[in-house]
Parts: structure tokens; C-alpha cells; sequence
């Protein structure tokens, strides 16, 4: 083949020199015959493969006998075979590969001349040419040769191989973790989303569908890569929770829409620099709400993670009876196991309590946040009542806005339901009015009646004035990396404030409602028009709470010293530490941090500080880890609620955890590791594999 080509160009040569040079036609016939000798040498040392295959050598190895091992020498057989029929060649010199010889890739390690390139293979084994096949330079000659018929360059042709069934399971795993990652019904969604991926070309989803039986959009397959996924996501907060120098747990319990109760577990832990992280780390069914239920799930998931107890020091709850109970509550008996856990009922908790009982020991504010629901559901429940509520705001020029509800399991739904009543009180009265007198509803006319006083307007006023600093301080107690030092810091600013409000008294302080108050009341473009008069106000304000004196709390927090719960052995190194360190604090490189800059210095372990005040540095973590609220747990149930839908009400168990634990903690769709998923998914046997057979992920 080589030869008839090399003698075609020649003729064609000489046809063109003799035209030119005449007196050359004597070299044409000598070159001709030498040609045609180097041609027939060649069409006899190359074995066609459409000829008989026996010529040469091959026909002295061809065995009639049945002998059972084959005679040594080629085997024309091989040149049959889809393996290596499209390379393979045989000479008398041996055995050599075309795409080689063609592209003769450079040598990058081994000798300079290589068995069939430099000079013919000898070796005549099966196993011999199978390694030929896997050498690095028969793969580059393969990736040439498929750009030259394919139109490719030679540098395009070396670029990282894609298996297309490998990409086809990245991307099943793509649409489920952004289904999953948005909460939408992953089951139901999944094979449409690969449908309609198809439809806009990602041509390799076809290669899912194995067969009839298997297409990779069952259930059970959807079910085992949500796992798989949410195991990638779970990895590296688990690995990071063990190192952590300080653990602390948040716990609480509710029921989903399926009434089904659900224990939600939320963790706080440090990284090497002293950085506070929350994680979402289970969701687990329990049968009822039982102190001893809650603390054997507590223990059986600290179990199943591998989180070392010995580190856990926080627990966070939200102050309920079974939580914090001093016999047989759940603090109890965890700090019965673990000596060394700090239980915190949850401030933004006992805040909203504190604030209800407060206004309960009035009876007139008990009354007056009765009444405010009833305005809610009197305009709520009809869209007649609603749009006279819309014409006098717009009549009143005042802001469009619909009454809030108050509802007990939101922390600031009163202090909103308060801010929008009063921008809006004229309209709201106006409206009232109008239904009293135009339609005559007896509804409307006791809500007037008790709206429209001097007493209703005034607390209307005063909590538009007291309300925001709760409400700020709420908003406080409700971050998810809060700690002592934020209460520490606001809540003294917030007890000046009120404090503030409260000595002001019949001189309401400059810029608040209570000062707007009476020009208001005689301004006829707002409340002027409802003839509200001033009244006295009644004695009603109960008897004096004794507060506990500062310095009694100092004493009863002294008799608890850090270094006896957390270092009972070692009380007397922790205080030599603390000897050394106030000096630093006060005088030396610690004189200008701030509190919360001092323990994260502390908790690092990347500075010396550790290593020079390790008990205080401990001291420090603790500090940083322990929770004083419950609030990312509520934020968990938000999630639960959202995800489990009454559409999705069978979705529970470990699949339930898993789709919260992809949209709590997960990373972005475009930031998620989709190879370590394709790792996990082929540690079992699989029906989808790449044609590769030495793959050492899909071929085990």
C-alpha cells in the first residue's frame, strides 16, 4: 500500500520530467524497474487482511493438528479481531501498528526505539499486543488520528477525556441537589427536569436509560443519591465538629404537618482560628415528648456522628418544663452524663414571656391586646370591611396598610401590629365608623366604642415608644452566633431606655408618640375628628415587684467558680493562668481588644495564646460555644415546614433530614463537589458503566 503510492507520485514525476527533458526518458525505464522490484517486496512481506492469511511465516504457524496448544509465531487470527485489526500489521521483521508508525508520538519516558514503531514486535503473544494498546503513545496516536477524521486539531484531541455516562450521573445529581437545594418535590420534579434537560440538548441523560427496567428515575434510585448527596454536604461539618475544641447543642421539639413529632438538633462549634459555626445536624422522629425519649435520641445521633461528648459543654433550649426540668428534665439528666454541660434556657424566649406577663399584670393592657386581635380578624375576615379600610387611608391620606395579627409564637408580632395601627388609627377609626353607622354592625360598633378613647390611644402611643427596643433587643437574642458579650452589652442599654420612658412620665420625651400625642388628638385632619377627650387614669397598676439587687446576683454567681465545674483537678493552674493574663488585659498586648476579640485570640489555635493559657484558652471556646437561645432551631422547624408540605406529607425519617440538611447547610449549586458525589454512588455495583474497561470507579 505504502509502495503503490510511493510509485504513483513517481510516475506522475517523470511523466512531468519528460515533457520538459526528453533526453531523460532513459532514467525513467531504469528508476521504473527498481520501483517495481521495492513494490513487489513489499506487497509480499504485508499480510492483507482480506487475503487467505496465510503467506510468509504465518503459513509455517498455521496448525492442521487439534493439538491443544497453538505453534509459536504470528497468528493471523489477530488480524480479525476489532481490537486490533485497525492497527495491527505483519512483516517478516515483525509486527508493527500503522497509527504509530503514521504519527510517531515522542517517546517521554523508556527507550528511544519502541516495539512496533522503531522496529517490529517479535513477541508473539495475545497479552503482548493488549500492551501495546494501553501504551501512552498508541493513546496519543488513537487521539491524532480520531482529529484528523474528525476535523479536530491535534491539540483539542488532547484534552481530558469526557465519559459521557460519568456526566450523565453528574448531572442526574445536579437536578436533584438543585431541586432539593430550592425545597421543591424532588420525586416529582426529578424526571422532569431530566426530560425537559434533554429537550434543550444534554444529549448524555439519554445514556441513564439503560433499558426498559432501568432509566435512573425510580424512587428508590432518587432516594439513594438524595442520600448520597446529603452525606457529601454532612462530611466535612462532621470532620470539623470533631476537632473543635468546644461543642454545644441547641434542642427542641415540635410536630410537622403530618403530626408526627420531630426533635431538632442544631450544633455550635470553632474552627483552628476561633471562629463560632451553627450547623443544622439532625432531624429525628421521636414517639412522644418525654424527657427520657429526648435525651436517649440526643445520645443515640452524638452516637451515630461520632461526636465526642467529652467536648460537649452548651445545651440551649427553649426553657420549656420538660427541657429544664430540676428533677427529671432533659438538662438534668444530660448533665448527669456529661458533669460539664451549661444549660441556657433560650433568651429570646424568655424575653417574649416576660414582655406577655408584664402586660398581663395590667389588667387594661390584657383587655387592650384582646381587643387588638378582634380588630385583626374583623377586617381579616371580610373583603367589604377590608376595602372601606383602604378608601378612608386614602381619604386620610395615610399609609395603605393591612392591621397585623398578634400571635404569641411570634416574638415581634406585636410590636409590627402596633407600628402599623398607629400610622394608620384615623383610618382604622374612620372605617369603624362607617360600618357603625352606614351598615349597622354591632362588630364594628363595640370596636369604636373601645377604640375611640383617650386610654386605647394613649397605650397605642406608648408601646409605638417602648416596643422598638424590645424589639431590637429580640432581633439580638435571635442572631445565630449571639453570645454573653451581646447580652451583656444591650441589655443594659435597653433597661436605660425603658427606664428613660418611665420617669419621663407626664413630660413624654421630645420626638416620641406619647409627645405627639395631644396635637394629634386636636389636629381634625387626624384624630381631631373623633372628639376623643383626655380622661383620668385609674389606679390599676398593681403592686411593686421586688427586683433581685445587683449585688445578689454577683454573690449567687459566685458561689459557681468556673475553674471547679470545668477544672475540678487543675483549680489552682487555672487561677495562676488568670493571674498572668489580667496583666495582659491590662497592661500589656491585650490592652486595647475588645472583649469578644480576647476570647477569639483565646480559642485560636493558630496563636501562642493557646498554647501559654491552654485552660484559659478552653475557658474561651466554652464561652464562644454556648448558646443562649434556641432561635436556630426555630429556624429548622421554618425549613421543616416549608420542605414537608401537606402535598409532601409522607416524606420523613432519614430522607426528611436529608433535604433539610442539603438547604440548611449546603453549599450553592454551582459550589457543590458533584465528583465526590459520583465516587459515592459507584461503591455499589451498577447497571450504568463507561466503555472503559479499566476504570476504577464503575468497573470493581
Amino acid at each position: 500500500m505504502f509502495a503503490a503510492s510511493i510509485q504513483m507520485s513517481i510516475e506522475k514525476y517523470f511523466q512531468r520530467l519528460k515533457r520538459s527533458h526528453p533526453e531523460d526518458a532513459q532514467t525513467e525505464a531504469s528508476t521504473s524497474a527498481a520501483l517495481a522490484a521495492v513494490t513487489d517486496r513489499e506487497s509480499h512481506s504485508e499480510i492483507d487482511v482480506d487475503a487467505t492469511g496465510s503467506s510468509g511465516r504465518a503459513d509455517t504457524t498455521e496448525s492442521t493438528t487439534t493439538t491443544k496448544h497453538r505453534g509459536s509465531g504470528f497468528n493471523s487470527e489477530w488480524l480479525k479481531m476489532p481490537e486490533f485489526k485497525n492497527w495491527l500489521y505483519y512483516t517478516q521483521h515483525g509486527m508493527f501498528c500503522r497509527m504509530c508508525r503514521q504519527h510517531k508520538p515522542t517517546a517521554k519516558k523508556g527507550p528511544a526505539k519502541r516495539a512496533f514503531v522503531e522496529f517490529g514486535a517479535q513477541i508473539y503473544r495475545k497479552d503482548y499486543l493488549d500492551r501495546h494498546i494501553t501504551t501512552e503513545h498508541h493513546q496519543e496516536s488513537i487521539k491524532c488520528q480520531a482529529s484528523l477524521s474528525s476535523g479536530i486539531s491535534v491539540m483539542d484531541s488532547f484534552e481530558p477525556t469526557v465519559v459521557v455516562e460519568h456526566e450523565a450521573v453528574i448531572g442526574g445529581f445536579k437536578c436533584l441537589y438543585w431541586l432539593t437545594k430550592n425545597e421543591i418535590a424532588h420525586h416529582t420534579n426529578y424526571s422532569k427536569l431530566l426530560g425537559l434537560a434533554e429537550l434543550l440538548g444534554c444529549d448524555y441523560f439519554r445514556k441513564l436509560k439503560i433499558d426498559k427496567r432501568n432509566n435512573y428515575r425510580s424512587h428508590r434510585i432518587i432516594d439513594d443519591m438524595l442520600e448520597i448527596l446529603a452525606e457529601v454536604v454532612e462530611e466535612p461539618i462532621l470532620s470539623d465538629i470533631r476537632s473543635s475544641q468546644a461543642i454545644s447543642l441547641e434542642v427542641d421539639e415540635s410536630t410537622d404537618v403530618s403530626m408526627s413529632r420531630q426533635l431538632d438538633l442544631h450544633v455550635r462549634y470553632l474552627d483552628k482560628e476561633g471562629h463560632v459555626f451553627n450547623q443544622f445536624l439532625d432531624l429525628v422522629p421521636i414517639p412522644d415528648g418525654k424527657a427520657d425519649t429526648i435525651v436517649t435520641a440526643i445520645k443515640n445521633v452524638m452516637l451515630k456522628k461520632a461526636i465526642p461528648t467529652e467536648k460537649l459543654y452548651g445545651l440551649g433550649t427553649d426553657g420549656a418544663a420538660v427541657m429544664t426540668g430540676r428533677v427529671n428534665g432533659v438538662a438534668k439528666q444530660l448533665t448527669d452524663s456529661f458533669p460539664k454541660i451549661v444549660s441556657v434556657a433560650c433568651a429570646a424566649h424568655r424575653l417574649a414571656l416576660a414582655c406577655k406577663d408584664s402586660s398581663n399584670d395590667v389588667k387594661y393592657m390584657a383587655t387592650f391586646r384582646d381587643h387588638l386581635q378582634e380588630l385583626y380578624l374583623y377586617f381579616r375576615n371580610s373583603a367589604n370591611r377590608t376595602a372601606t379600610l383602604k378608601a378612608a387611608s386614602a381619604t386620610l391620606g395615610v399609609s395603605d396598610l393591612k392591621i397585623k395579627e398578634v400571635k404569641d409564637t411570634r416574638w415581634l408580632s406585636q410590636h409590627r401590629a402596633i407600628e402599623t395601627l398607629q400610622r394608620n388609627l384615623s383610618a382604622v377609626l374612620g372605617a369603624l365608623a362607617e360600618e357603625a353607622e352606614m351598615r349597622r354592625c354591632p362588630g364594628a360598633k363595640g370596636l369604636y366604642t373601645f377604640c375611640a378613647t383617650y386610654r386605647f390611644v394613649a397605650a397605642v402611643c406608648l408601646q409605638a415608644d417602648v416596643l422598638p427596643h424590645l424589639a431590637r433587643l429580640s432581633k439580638i437574642f435571635q442572631k445565630s452566633n449571639v453570645n454573653f458579650l451581646h447580652i451583656k452589652e444591650q441589655v443594659p442599654v435597653t433597661i436605660q431606655s425603658l427606664k428613660s420612658i418611665k420617669e419621663a412620665a407626664h413630660t413624654p420625651l421630645p420626638g416620641s408618640f406619647l409627645s405627639q400625642l395631644q396635637q394629634d388628638l386636636d389636629d381634625p385632619q387626624r384624630l381631631g375628628a373623633f372628639n376623643i377627650k383626655h380622661e383620668e387614669e385609674r389606679n390599676r397598676r398593681g403592686q411593686d415587684i421586688k427586683e433581685m439587687q445587683r449585688e445578689e446576683q454577683w454573690a449567687r454567681f459566685q458561689r459557681d467558680i468556673l475553674a471547679r465545674k470545668f477544672f475540678p483537678q487543675h483549680e489552682k493552674e487555672v487561677l495562676q493562668e488568670w493571674l498572668s493574663f489580667k496583666n495582659h488585659a491590662l497592661i500589656g498586648a491585650f490592652k486595647n481588644k475588645t472583649q469578644e476579640e480576647l476570647l477569639s485570640l483565646l480559642a485560636s489555635e493558630f496563636d501562642e495564646w493557646a498554647n501559654l493559657y491552654p485552660f484559659l484558652s478552653l475557658l474561651a471556646s466554652i464561652a464562644l460555644v454556648i448558646p443562649i437561645s434556641s432561635v436556630n432551631c426555630e429556624r429548622d422547624f421554618s425549613t421543616m415546614n416549608r420542605v414537608k408540605t401537606d402535598l409532601r406529607n409522607q416524606l420523613q425519617g432519614e430522607h426528611l433530614s436529608a433535604c433539610l440538611r442539603i438547604s440548611i447547610n449546603g453549599p450553592q449549586t454551582e459550589d457543590f463537589p458533584y465528583e465526590r458525589a459520583l465516587e459515592y454512588f459507584f461503591r455499589k455495583p451498577r447497571k450504568i458503566a463507561c466503555a472503559n474497561k479499566g476504570c476504577k470507579m464503575c468497573h470493581k
